[in-house]
């Protein structure tokens, strides 16, 4: 019995790091879960065209690249809300947040998007990386990055 006690304190003893910093990986910090709600409202905003949404976020030197196009934040405003592409349904999966201090994220994931572009329906499947900045107003998007997966 007295060994059984001894092994299971050995273990123990062995394994309190590991368990810890397993523990300290899946702590939900601060800004993890507004980070993803602004996330899910941009994707949401997608559907409305809503510029005011899109305006309240996007820094004013934000920089977007999709595949081999750079865009400025007036551009990507214009293909927001007024381009040839209506969407019906968006959804983020998969994000996770990566968090830099208490003031600068990357946030991860998915992006599906649904709708069409004149009479052609469309799903694309986007992996995405945006970047946030806590300013006095709250957080901003100052860069972006999406990958379009090829069918």
């Amino acid at each position: 019995m007295r060994r059984s006690i001894l092994r299971f304190a050995l273990l123990l003893v062995l394994c309190a790091p590991a368990l810890l910093a397993q523990k300290k990986a899946k702590e939900v910090k601060p800004g993890d879960i507004e980070l993803k709600r602004l996330e899910d409202q941009w994707a949401a905003a997608l559907t409305r065209r809503d510029r005011a949404y899109f305006d309240k976020y996007l820094a004013p030197k934000f920089v977007y690249t999709e595949d081999d196009k750079l865009m400025r934040r007036e551009q990507v405003l214009h293909d927001l809300t007024s381009g040839p592409d209506s969407v019906t349904a968006a959804r983020n999966e998969g994000m996770e947040v990566h968090q830099f201090g208490g003031t600068t994220a990357v946030v991860t994931g998915w992006l599906i998007v649904e709708g069409k572009t004149g009479a052609a329906a469309f799903t694309h499947r986007y992996r995405f990386t945006d970047t946030w900045v806590k300013r006095k107003a709250g957080w901003e998007i100052v860069a972006a990055q999406d990958y379009l997966v090829p069918r």
